[in-house]
Formats: structure tokens, C-alpha cells, sequence
């Protein structure tokens, strides 16, 4: 299996922060995000990764090369941003013929089971499956409407009255043959967003699933210096 890890954006809410480190090599643990995803990745069994590549771009090409075993990684670099979905319809390539493929937000914290995710969304024979978790903060997350069988039935980006406390968590299976219907549908546009682009097509065509965290599985949107802090200052690692 493949994984795109969108790790190019700019962090603007993270400033100051990352006025001199792009957000995907800020640390946990020791650790960057991004080398935490990409031994997550590993744990599940993905080959080959992508990296997209914009704000202070040499920083995460230098700790990239710096880093052994797998994955594989491939990096593109996005002189103009493409958008979450735009990163991922210019480089369907990199999927060949696999049935689907991983879509990370790098910037988000998390423990989970990427194996248990894959294997949900196959289960489910979806064609988008998401992360979700509870948020207390639903007017400024993407939030998800589900069913008993936890089929995604209503999205909306930010809502002002929200249908749900569950909110988009930046981590997807896509079957790769409906991301090729999207890509084609959308044409060269960019930027191009899951959130406002891609979803709502996925949830009406009506196989786009929910996964749910388990007990000791966690996701925090390292969005702002206020979520990073708390990430510092306590979360399990």
C-alpha cells in the first residue's frame, strides 16, 4: 500500500512557531510529526509515501534524507499550493494500479492503527473512509453526520450549526479508482480541498464510511500554539 503525507502547508496559525520550522518537523517526544507518520506507516505496512513539499521546503528535504528504512519516500515540491485534494489528483500516478491509498494531514498528532483503518475500509467495500473524533470546537472543524452503520451521511466544512460533535480528522482511505472519477470530474482546478472539493461528491454517492478511534487510540489538530502546548504539555506519546 501507498500514502500520501501532505506536509507542505504553511502554518500561518502556528506563526510564531513556524516562521523558521515548517509545521511537519515540529516535535513530540523528540520526535517530528512527520517521522512519527512515517513510522506509523511503516508499523502498517505501507511501502512507498509521498511528501508534498512547500513552506521551507529544504528543512524537510534535509531531515528526509537524514532518515533510514522504510517506508520509501518520494518528495514534490509545490512552488504554487495545490490544496489537500490537488496534491493528491496531480500525483495519482504514484498510486499505479493499487485497489486504494493513505491520505495523511501531517500536522495532526495521533495514535491509532493504520492497519485497522485499511482493513475497515475494505471491509466496508467503501470508496472514502475517514478518521473521526470527537471535537469541542464543531463551527470550526470539518463535521460528519452518520448513521447506525456509521455510513457518513452529511458533511459540512465548518458549520454554523453543526449536526454533530464529530469532526473530519485529516486521515482517509481512498479506492484510487474513485479518486480517478474525482480528478477527471474536477479537471486541472486548483486548489483543490477534500473538505469543500472532494467529500461532499464521496458522501453522495453514498460509500463513504466513519472510522472510529479506539479506547487507547487518540487525534489532536496540532492547529494552533494552543494545541501544541497542549500536546507538550501531556498527551500520551
Amino acid at each position: 500500500m501507498k500514502a500520501f503525507l501532505l506536509a507542505a502547508g504553511k502554518g500561518d496559525r502556528l506563526r510564531p512557531l513556524t516562521d523558521r520550522l515548517p509545521k511537519c518537523l515540529l516535535e513530540v517526544g523528540g520526535q517530528p510529526l512527520l517521522g512519527r507518520w512515517l513510522d506509523m506507516c511503516r508499523a502498517a505496512g505501507v511501502r512507498e509515501v509521498l511528501v508534498n513539499t512547500h513552506h521551507l521546503a529544504d528543512q524537510v528535504v534535509a531531515y528526509l534524507r537524514q532518515r533510514r528504512g522504510d517506508p520509501a519516500v518520494s518528495v514534490v515540491h509545490e512552488p504554487r499550493l495545490l490544496g489537500s485534494a490537488g496534491t493528491v489528483c496531480a500525483n495519482l500516478e504514484f498510486v499505479g494500479d493499487g485497489p486504494d491509498f493513505l491520505v495523511i494531514y501531517v500536522d495532526n498528532y495521533a495514535v491509532l492503527d493504520l492497519a485497522r483503518l485499511v482493513a475497515r475500509h475494505r471491509s466496508c467495500r467503501a470508496d472514502f473512509t475517514l478518521v473521526v473524533a470527537p471535537t469541542e470546537c464543531p463551527t470550526e472543524k470539518g463535521i460528519v453526520a452518520l448513521d447506525t452503520a456509521d455510513r457518513v451521511i452529511a458533511f459540512q466544512e465548518k458549520p454554523t450549526r453543526p449536526s454533530s460533535n464529530l469532526m473530519n480528522g485529516g486521515i482517509y482511505v481512498v479506492a484510487t479508482a474513485f479518486m480517478r472519477e474525482i480528478a477527471e470530474r474536477l479537471g486541472d482546478r486548483t486548489p483543490l480541498d477534500f473538505g469543500f472539493d472532494v467529500l461532499p461528491q464521496a458522501v453522495g454517492a453514498g460509500r463513504t464510511y466513519a472510522f472510529r478511534l479506539g479506547p487507547d487510540e487518540f487525534l489532536i489538530d496540532v492547529g494552533t500554539p494552543t494545541d501544541y502546548a497542549r500536546v507538550m504539555g501531556g498527551q500520551p506519546a
